[in-house]
């Protein structure tokens, strides 16, 4: 910290006035952004600490410079400032934490309530009624999992409302994959059965479940019931079968449970942590987090435990792989369900796994040098933590270096490479129907999807391209011209276009009448026979085409934006042209039409294009169909 460098007045007074409770504090600097989050248990003397010492040029320092303001909240224990304080760095994104972030949630498989239960992939909310298994650790597999079920034990999935209207078996039936409940093939009372069988088998049960078919086998086999016993036979084996692909075999009858197991690896300025989850004995697979702001917080978090601990030398040698593991725990089971085993590559302060305890409710164990089973589960999921790593940072260096070749085959002068902006536009329609442009960005070495934009294209000539190019490029840059003029805004470094001469010519004309760089623009036009790696770059000033090269790596990034702007124009395009084409409804959405009565629909006619191009008096045909619901039904598609 500078020595001439002094807090503001009103700041050291609100420390000063801070009480000797639990809590949790927030920094903010000048333009209101988050610099920390933290807790405490005593708010005034882990705050006060940040204000009355010289922390120099350290991380800690360049954080309290920067100091604008603060707020503090109060609470009854640490556990709820455990709760408070993660939930907070989820929300905040704090520039000084350790942040670990989740783009979505854990899928899990679905057991739904009914005479004959439908087994199904399932993300959101839980409800009470139905049995969930889970959370597995990525789409993949829970249908892995499903797809033994079906080959085991034969349960349906297929939506209730496909399930009411069979009247012959379907084609999972002839593949040995369902029973047909939907057609009777199978008693209630023995899909049941299965369905029990099934819960065993994701619960870990699986020798209670050979055991009880081999006994089903055995009776049918002493009544000469010799195809019945044929089958369980064939059961059993495809269930020996699948224990046998496991890749992992269950150890003694205390490793038969429910365990998380948590691996970090930290090299090269980066963090993963690979999550590897076993249930009911079995290894579902892994999941890597990349934590991000590693290097501001083990200062920052090293003071903040030395104000609550009296032997200061056993926390300067905690390690940054035990804070970043700390701060997944912490941040992780907040909103995630925590089973009763957590087996971990770096020892965990038993505070944190108390104040876990006591705000979730759940009692668990965390184990740091496993035995046995447990000790290979941990030694894999080091192994693909080492493994996940390698590959983010030979990712990075990928890109970073494309990023590098464009800038040098573009001459663009750059202090920093991660400050390049690219802008793409690509044009989508159907013979001219639903066209839509789209504009996706790429920056800081990679496409930044929350930035993409699409925009939909009216009152030109169906099909004109150019015409589309020349609107859309227009609306994109008409008012960040005026920005830029009153600098309050930047342009993109370069503005990339799908086509060739002409859609440049249009970029032209409207760069020129914005009074915008020409040199900004350049069109990716496709080589000689249309083949990847033959393209072309065409200015809009004049300069000559240039051809990057098969293998060059400024190419490869060309064609990587251009590629993405095309995923995205196609797939809004698409989704607009079914809009356009559905009138922009859904049964489902019309009041009075229940799943009953919209399989009643769907089987009479077939689809929803074709209820749209059937009169009122046709729909109101159908069962349980009234004139004045088939009127509203017209009118909603129309």
């Amino acid at each position: 910290m500078p020595k001439d460098f002094e807090f503001a007045p009103e700041l050291l007074v609100e420390v000063a006035a801070l009480p000797a409770l639990p809590g949790v504090y927030r920094y903010f600097d000048a333009e209101g952004g988050v610099l920390y989050v933290g807790k405490a248990r005593n708010l005034k003397k882990r705050v006060a600490n940040y204000f009355q010492k010289n922390h120099g040029g350290t991380r800690i320092g360049h954080m309290v410079t920067k100091i604008s303001r603060m707020e503090t909240t109060v609470v009854r224990s640490e556990a709820e400032a455990l709760l408070l304080e993660n939930n907070l760095i989820k929300t905040l994104n704090p520039r000084f934490n350790i942040l670990f972030r989740d783009d979505k949630s854990y899928p899990y498989l679905k057991l739904a309530t009914h005479q004959f239960a439908r087994v199904a992939y399932y993300r959101g909310a839980v409800e009470k009624k139905h049995k969930y298994f889970g959370p597995y650790p990525s789409a993949w597999a829970v249908k892995e999992s499903i797809l033994l079920l079906q080959k085991v034990f034969k349960l349906r999935t297929c939506e209730d409302t496909v399930f009411n209207n069979r009247s012959r078996p379907c084609l999972l039936y002839q593949i040995k994959r369902c029973s047909a409940p939907c057609v009777g093939h199978i008693t209630a009372e023995a899909y049941a059965q299965d369905v029990a069988n099934a819960e065993k088998f994701l619960q870990g049960q699986t020798q209670e479940i050979l055991t009880g078919l081999e006994q089903q086998m055995l009776a049918h086999a002493d009544k000469l019931e010799f195809e019945q016993a044929a089958e369980l036979r064939n059961r059993m084996s495809a269930l020996s079968k699948v224990l046998h692909q496991q890749s992992m075999e269950i150890g003694g009858k205390n490793d038969n449970v429910d365990v998380d197991i948590l691996a970090v690896k930290v090299q090269g300025g980066k963090a993963c942590v690979n999550l590897a989850m076993v249930r009911g004995g079995r290894h579902l697979g892994d999941r890597p987090y990349f934590p991000t702001h590693i290097e501001n917080a083990v200062d920052v978090a090293e003071m903040d435990a030395q104000v609550d601990a009296e032997d200061t030398l056993a926390i300067k040698a905690k390690s940054l792989e035990a804070l970043v593991l700390e701060a997944f725990i912490a941040q992780h089971y907040i909103g995630v369900p925590v089973p009763p085993m957590l087996v971990c590559s770096e020892p965990m302060d038993k505070e944190l796994i108390a104040a876990l305890i006591a705000q979730s409710g759940v009692k668990f164990a965390a184990i740091h040098q496993p035995r046995e089973q447990r000790r290979i589960w941990l030694d894999m999921a080091m192994k693909n933590a080492e493994l996940q790593l390698a590959r983010l940072l030979a990712e990075q260096g990928s890109q970073q270096a494309r990023t590098r070749a464009l800038a040098e085959a573009m001459d663009l002068s750059l202090d920093d490479l991660a400050s390049l902006r690219i802008e793409c536009f690509d044009i989508s329609h159907t013979a001219g129907e639903a066209t839509q442009a789209s504009c996706v960005v790429f920056h800081e070495h990679k496409m930044q999807s929350a930035q993409y934009r699409r925009y939909n294209i009216e009152g030109i000539t169906p099909g004109d391209d150019y015409a589309a190019m020349r609107q859309v490029l227009t609306r994109r840059y008409s008012k960040l011209a005026e920005a830029v003029k009153n600098n309050d805004g930047r342009l993109p470094d370069l503005v990339l276009v799908d086509g060739g001469k002409g859609q440049v010519s249009m970029a032209r004309e409207v760069f020129t009448e914005l009074g915008l760089d020409l040199g900004l623009i350049a069109g990716v036009e496709k080589g000689e026979g249309r083949k990847v790696g033959l393209e072309e770059l065409v200015f809009a000033d004049g300069r000559e085409k240039v051809y990057l090269g098969r293998d060059s790596a400024a190419l490869m990034l060309i064609a990587q934006i251009r590629d993405e702007a095309h995923r995205f124009a196609i797939t809004g395009m698409r989704a607009k042209r079914a809009s356009v084409r559905t009138g922009a409804s859904k049964l489902e959405d019309i009041e009075g039409i229940g799943p009953k009565k919209r399989a009643s629909l769907l089987q009479r006619f077939g689809g929803i294009r074709a209820i749209a191009s059937a009169s009122a008096e046709d729909i109101a045909t159908v069962d349980g169909i009234s004139k004045e619901l088939a009127d509203e039904i017209y009118r909603a598609l129309h």
